[in-house]
């Protein structure tokens, strides 16, 4: 039951500036407790009426949990005198503040919002800063304004601080004006906020702002789920539903926002399909460069290709099989070429040999992969530099629009003869884009990946689309070579992607099922496993560094969000010596392993090694907390094992615990152990290429726990979730140009 109170902040406890939330010691005049909830600006003395109830938590007892307040200024001249000298109008110490009430009495505030230049007549105060401590008096006015206004649409302290650095003191009207652009304007805020809102402000059902805003949504949440586009009946049905209006509406809004330029509609595969513009304008450029990178004339090797191919093989030692020969000779013949295949089918042996050959020609050759860790895998297995797709194209931030940029374009693009992009099966469509724009036509573009692993985490099926558009030349690589048929996660893997079950628990092998018949026991033995066991029997293993849990899931027992907090726990416990930070309900540790869960461009990052700098933390990137603190309100997180990044407290909605971490988030990446659980999971989920993908993650032992009958079910279960796309039958058309 909701109670009001009204009383004086006695102590504060614990206070983050950056999203407001507070621990304080509330007294009234019958009572004295402990209040927790978001009270910005918050300082010792200060008046407020607060409405919330009662909560008993679990360590620090019964609390006043408040979701609403409202400031009470003061009126006497101790208490104006003390607001003053709080630190709230910066520049004001407690003796300037004595002066000015000494002067002006409870005309004070009066005089600070409208007549600022009398604060001259007070020494030390020259025009400037009069004007300066006027507006932060008038600002914090606002926003306590502000702040009460949006309290009563659910929106706390956190929320309404962001959308005031957004709005300023507009943000009334804004919100007011149209909800709906909050949901764009501002991270964190939805549409079903947004809706919330402006249901309470009382706008129609089928106002054009709510109809054309939950379209956008829908178009979002299914690029989201790695949709380029909607079929126009799925979109207005998916809409209809969610917006509880006709679709007739939602079509006739369709053909206005297609005249506004906000979405393209087009006849695709004899459907009516919408796409948001960027992905319709990457879809459509993505094919124009790269049929010019396939028609355009390469520059000639130096020499006989079988003879390099000989002189390849000599310094490596390998010998290639007629298929890898035969993939060498299609990527330097052709403008574009794919080569695809599972573990241990040598891949990597094929792209030592094809950069060997370019740079034997005085060929200029980049090699790049979608994620810092596959590039530096690259790196470690060829001997050759490698780097990130972005840092190739010298990606940056463009404030103006609030996106990413690249320094390499079509205006000005690479300087080189070859491009060599492995695990090209995680690129996504906006990435592509910007990839094939930067590359002249006359470069040879090699793609490099498994087809069978998941799709890119981002929108689009770019590698798959390529390949089944029979556009490029593709070859499809299937022998395991002999050393890789010593490991049992070769084999298996390979078993799974035809459909066959995995062979387990072989002497001396790295392929492990243990049998688990709760999610509680399999909870259990996964924190066993990752503590004591595989440490005990690999020796050089450091559990947090070496053994990475996987699963298809985010929720439940078995979901990354439970498996991390337990994962903490056991590999992690909090200690004395350890500082720690809450963040909604998870508790940040120094020592904890985090990742990054959206692309952030601006992020500033420096190299311990080579004391490099550089910008950018990419969705997936995972680090480890090196130091939490609490006077700069920091957190710093090193990623790579050398580059050092910082973030304000108020970004660590941008880091998620990586103890545990979804299939679809471990893509590019490689782990010399992984364990995964295999009990019941969404059909949609437990599929055979989600579980093939997961395997392929392990270098040195993977340990399936549960139950074998599932682990079987995800093997039987083909369904693989079809993305709607452009990219295939875009590039199939120019086939027959």
């Amino acid at each position: 039951m909701m109670e009001e109170k009204q009383g004086t902040i006695a102590e504060i406890i614990f206070h983050n500036q950056e999203n407001a939330y507070t621990i304080a010691v509330f007294e009234t005049e019958e009572e004295q407790f402990t209040a927790v909830g978001n009270l910005p600006a918050c300082r010792k003395g200060s008046a407020y009426i607060i409405q919330g109830q009662w909560k008993n938590h679990p360590t620090y007892g019964e609390q006043f949990a408040f979701s609403s307040f409202e400031e009470i200024m003061p009126s006497s001249e101790a208490g104006i005198e003390e607001f003053l000298a709080s630190g709230v109008l910066k520049g004001i110490g407690r003796k300037t503040a004595a002066a000015i009430v000494a002067k002006f009495g409870s005309e004070t505030f009066d005089i600070i919002e409208k007549e600022p230049q009398r604060l001259t007549e007070i020494s030390g105060i020259g025009a400037k800063k009069a004007e300066a401590v006027s507006e932060a008096f008038r600002s914090h006015r606002e926003f306590a304004e502000i702040t009460l206004y949006l309290q009563q649409f659910g929106i706390n302290a956190d929320y309404a601080m962001k959308l005031y650095k957004v709005y300023g003191r507009d943000t009334i009207g804004a919100v007011e004006e149209n909800p709906y652009r909050l949901a764009e304007d501002v991270y964190g805020i939805g549409f079903k906020k947004a809706d919330k809102i402006a249901q309470k402000i009382g706008i129609a059902k089928d106002d054009e702002h709510r109809l054309k805003s939950g379209l956008k949504f829908t178009l979002w949440y299914f690029a989201g789920e790695g949709n380029t586009f909607l079929p126009q009946k799925v979109l207005c049905e998916k809409a209809g539903a969610l917006l509880e209006v006709e679709q007739e509406k939602l079509n006739d809004c369709l053909v206005e926002m297609a005249f506004q330029g906000d979405v393209h509609i087009e006849n695709l595969e004899n459907r009516s399909v919408v796409f948001l513009m960027p992905y319709y304008m990457a879809e459509q450029n993505v094919c124009k460069c790269l049929a010019a990178i396939n028609n355009a004339a390469l520059r000639p090797i130096g020499s006989d290709v079988d003879s390099l191919i000989s002189v390849a093989e000599q310094e490596s030692g390998i010998a290639l099989s007629d298929n890898q020969k035969y993939a060498v000779k299609a990527s330097l013949k052709e403008g574009i070429s794919v080569i695809t295949g599972g573990p241990g089918t040598g891949k990597t042996t094929i792209i030592n040999a094809i950069i060997g050959i370019l740079r034997h020609s005085g060929l200029k050759t980049a090699i790049a992969a979608p994620t810092g860790r596959a590039a530096k895998r690259i790196t470690e297995t060829s001997g050759y530099e490698a780097s990130t797709i972005h840092r190739l194209l010298e990606y940056y931030y463009s404030e103006g629009d609030d996106a990413m940029r690249f320094g390499k374009t079509a205006e000005d693009p690479l300087d080189q003869d070859a491009v060599i992009i492995d695990e090209a099966s995680m690129i996504d469509l906006l990435l592509m884009d910007g990839l094939v724009s930067a590359i002249r036509p006359g470069t040879r573009l090699i793609l490099v990946g498994d087809a069978d692993q998941l799709p890119s985490v981002g929108a689009g099926n770019v590698l798959r689309d390529i390949i089944n558009s029979e556009y490029a030349y593709c070859v499809k690589l299937t022998e395991i070579f002999r050393q890789a048929k010593e490991s049992l996660i070769v084999v298996n893997a390979h078993r799974i992607n035809q459909g066959e079950y995995p062979e387990c628990n072989e002497k001396g092998k790295d392929f492990f099922m243990m049998r688990q018949k709760t999610e509680k026991e399999m909870l259990v033995l996964i924190q066993d496993l990752c503590v004591r066991r595989l440490p005990a029997y690999y020796t050089d293993v450091v559990p947090m560094r070496d053994i990475q849990v996987l699963t298809p899931v985010r929720k439940g027992l078995l979901g990354s969000i439970n498996l991390n907090r337990e994962l903490q726990e056991a590999l992690n416990p909090a200690g004395s010596e350890l500082e720690e930070r809450q963040f909604g309900d998870r508790i940040f540790r120094e020592h904890d392993k985090v990742m990054q869960i959206r692309n952030n461009y601006e992020l500033k990052w420096r190299n311990q090694e080579d004391f490099t700098e550089g910008e950018g933390i990419f969705n997936g990137d995972v680090g480890f907390i090196h130091r939490i603190d609490r006077e700069f309100n920091e957190v710093t997180v090193i990623f790579d094992e050398c580059k050092y990044v910082t973030y304000d407290f108020n970004q660590m909605d941008e880091l998620e615990h990586a103890y545990a971490i979804t299939v679809h988030k471990s893509q590019g990446s490689e782990f010399p152990i992984v364990i995964m659980p295999m009990t019941w999971f969404p059909p949609v989920l437990a599929t055979r290429n989600l579980l093939y993908t997961g395997v392929t993650r392990g270098k040195e032992a993977v340990v399936l726990v549960g139950s074998e009958n599932k682990m079987h079910g995800m093997v039987d279960n083909n369904r693989i979730t079809e993305r709607y796309s452009g990219l295939r039958p875009r590039l199939s058309k120019l086939l027959n140009i």
